[in-house]
């Protein structure tokens, strides 16, 4: 899905959502990203308003932060 393609769909949806009178909540970002030391995918949570999210690597263990 592209995202031009993803914004139309969130734009129809909040008109669906606004038009039933239904409060709309922002939930957490899930983010994916590569572990620096050994390239494994990971993904984390992030609460609204964070864009740097602490994690460690489900493979390595490293401790690392989300850029």
């Amino acid at each position: 899905m592209s995202k031009e393609a993803m914004r139309a769909e969130a734009e129809r949806l909040m008109k669906e959502a606004m038009a039933r009178k239904i409060t709309v909540k922002q939930g957490d970002t899930r983010i994916e990203t590569k572990c620096g030391k050994c390239g494994a995918p990971n993904r984390v949570n992030a609460k609204p308003g964070e864009s740097r999210v602490e994690f460690t690597c489900k493979e390595c263990g490293a401790k690392q932060k989300t850029l």
